[in-house]
């Protein structure tokens, strides 16, 4: 029977829940994009076509679902969501070429928008004193994810030599799990209709000169951190240890670091967090270009120090300094960090194809050259969190002191 009372304890559980969904998605792609190029003949720059259209969809979900969570409602969006996932995994089972790999990823994209466009409101609206801290403990769920749909990949693909089309059914399990949940709990209003902004106000904020400089950093951090994260097979492919297995452990340590946030929070603020993130990044990105062997986990131990607090802390900075912005403010910024790892995928891609090319005509051997070409696509990635550097630098000096704004609910 449906209850009717708010529940944040199980509306918190199954937003998790739909996230190890979302991040399960990424991790399986990221496992199966190399055997996609080999059974339908793509290249690189193909394959970050089909790879990036998931960020477009993911995009297109945020953006859209963004003003239409407080016309419409949460639960409606997070409809959107399960049909967008069975639908998907579905399509990209039967896909037979570049176009119907493209559809079948376009609308787990979409799916995965429209979970993030639903839960980052919800839990910023259940938890709306401790947003940062629980915008990382939710997020920790996207690592987490990631570590388990890695090594389902690794066992199922590498291990027991199983089909990708195995492997992409394993989705459906936890997203008939969320959806049942989903659908007999009782969604609360958003944060900002609570406190009697109005919609009007909430749009004024997303267009203010702060936030647009907030979504030029969101466009740099997602880059850095879902960009690597997309191509890590290929980038770490000739490392002599491997791919999905640094995969699996630099999301291990972003899921424990975002579990662990509340302390972090306390001692450096939002602020400071974002700049230690961008040093770390830098410094990982550059040891990963030179790295090999097991020295690999190491430089990825310290990439993923670096990316770990990026997403959830952008968006609880949003959502502390500047609540006025609302759900919207939270999906532009989902969707804009989504939107550039669209973009920038298929740039990997071609610097990874012209790397490569460039070794083999110096005289490199096929494996040489794509570990020389992983290298020089990875320096290239890390002028990226040098940018940000600069940038979370001006954002300390400005707002290291500078209380929280908290909304007052209309009851």
């Amino acid at each position: 029977m449906k209850n009717n009372t708010i529940q944040p304890g199980k509306l918190f559980f199954t937003s998790c829940l739909a996230l190890i969904v979302t991040a399960m998605t990424f991790a399986i792609r990221a496992e199966i994009v190399k055997i996609w190029g080999n059974d339908f003949n793509l290249n690189g720059e193909q394959l970050g076509f089909i790879a990036g259209t998931a960020f477009w969809g993911f995009t297109l979900a945020q953006i859209v679902g963004g003003p239409l969570i407080d016309l419409l409602g949460m639960k409606k969006i997070i409809y959107i969501a399960f049909f967008g996932h069975i639908a998907g995994v579905i399509m990209t089972i039967m896909a037979w070429n570049f176009w119907s790999l493209f559809a079948g990823t376009l609308l787990i994209g979409i799916a995965n928008g429209s979970v993030e466009a639903t839960c980052n409101p919800l839990v910023a609206t259940i938890f709306s004193t401790q947003k940062t801290k629980m915008l990382n403990r939710f997020h920790m769920w996207f690592p987490g994810g990631n570590v388990l749909g890695a090594l389902i990949a690794y066992f199922m693909i590498e291990q027991l030599h199983m089909s990708w089309t195995a492997l992409m059914c394993v989705l459906l399990v936890p997203t008939l799990l969320y959806g049942g949940l989903f659908f007999s709990l009782r969604f609360p209003q958003t944060e900002r209709a609570a406190s009697g902004i109005s919609y009007s106000g909430m749009l004024k904020a997303c267009i203010g000169p702060f936030f647009l400089f907030m979504v030029i950093c969101m466009v740099l951090t997602a880059s850095t951190e879902l960009g690597t994260g997309q191509w890590i097979s290929a980038l770490l492919g000739q490392v002599g240890v491997p791919a999905i297995l640094i995969f699996a452990f630099i999301n291990g340590i972003m899921a424990i670091g975002r579990l662990f946030a509340g302390p972090v929070v306390h001692r450096l603020n939002p602020v400071g967090m974002l700049l230690f993130s961008s040093i770390f990044a830098a410094l990982g990105l550059f040891w990963l270009s030179r790295a090999s062997g097991y020295e690999t986990f190491a430089a990825a131990g310290v990439f993923a120090v670096g990316v770990c607090y990026f997403w959830p802390t952008m968006l609880g900075f949003v959502s502390e300094y500047m609540p006025q912005t609302g759900a919207l403010g939270l999906n532009i910024m989902g969707g804009a960090g989504m939107l550039s790892v669209a973009v920038i995928l298929p740039f990997m891609g071609n610097w990874f194809d012209a790397n490569k090319q460039k070794a083999l005509v110096q005289g490199a051997d096929q494996a040489l050259a794509e570990l020389q070409a992983g290298r020089d696509t990875l320096m290239t990635v890390a002028i990226l969190p040098i940018i940000l550097i600069v940038a979370f630098t001006f954002l300390y000096i400005r707002f290291r002191n500078k209380p929280k704004v908290v909304l007052a609910h209309n009851v």
